[in-house]
């Protein structure tokens, strides 16, 4: 019996869990652009790596944009009022909690009104940058990805 095999069904599981990560640095923040949260969910559960989600859609403020991620991160650290405070709970206390084997990281609907002017967002995505970063000299894979309201 003569079977042909598309090039899927040679792929390991970790190759097509990659797949829609291809070409896209382990450790960066970017805009999600093509990418879609469930396959960028999919290859996070491929690859064995933690998914955040936080839909900040119905954010106004600073402050909103703070609880939100808190809550649906569920950061055990309280992230309360400043983005210092966000950094500080998603690198430390997660790293000294064991082994860690990678983030992708979803941002939706960041808002873009005048509680939350392009200075706050460029704070908050250089949060994520530095986490990023941190995440990166440790040799795991921290990618966030982003998208405006």
């Amino acid at each position: 019996m003569n079977m042909l095999l598309d090039q899927a069904t040679l792929k390991s599981p970790t190759a097509l869990a990659d797949e829609p990560l291809r070409g896209v640095r382990p450790n960066i923040v970017q805009s999600i652009r093509a990418f879609r949260v469930p396959d960028l969910q999919a290859a996070a559960q491929g690859l064995g790596h933690h998914f955040l989600y936080a839909n900040l859609a119905n954010a106004q403020s600073k402050q909103d944009v703070l609880d939100l991620i808190s809550q649906q991160f569920m950061l055990t650290v309280q992230v309360g009022k400043n983005f210092d405070s966000l950094y500080d709970s998603m690198t430390d206390p997660v790293h000294k909690s064991g082994p860690q084997p990678g983030f992708i990281a979803v941002l939706e609907h960041i808002p873009a009104n005048a509680k939350f002017d392009k200075e706050a967002r460029e704070q908050l995505l250089d949060i994520f940058r530095d986490t990023a970063d941190y995440w990166g000299d440790r040799k795991i894979p921290f990618r966030c990805f982003y998208s405006f309201l």
